[in-house]
């Protein structure tokens, strides 16, 4: 007969790898304590250590990109706009001449 599988939740885990952490009791206490293997503790810590700096990662970097992005997208529109307003003035200019001279 098989044995069923077991399924931890990550409270669990934390727990779990934070005492052996801590270094209070061995890892062979700990994992007698919890009904678990010390080679799946220590496949948790690793994943713990693993992510752990993430959690300290700048979170606004995305942000700040997309931001970034938006800026130069508008730096971009403000700039076209710019040059249509300087054809438009010249063609207005133009315009403006020719209608002189024409006696209108």
């Amino acid at each position: 007969m098989s044995k069923k599988r077991r399924n931890f939740s990550a409270q669990f885990k934390l727990e779990t790898v934070l005492d052996g952490l801590r270094g209070e009791k061995t890892v062979a206490q700990i994992c007698r304590e919890r009904d678990i293997s010390e080679s799946l503790y220590y496949k948790w810590r690793d994943a713990f250590m693993e992510r752990a700096a993430d959690i300290f990662a700048d979170q606004r970097g995305p942000q700040r990109d997309a931001q970034a992005e938006r800026i130069a997208e508008l730096e971009r529109l403000a700039g076209k706009q710019a040059l249509e307003i300087e054809i438009l003035k010249k063609a207005g200019s133009l315009l403006g001449s020719m209608w002189e001279r024409n006696g209108r």
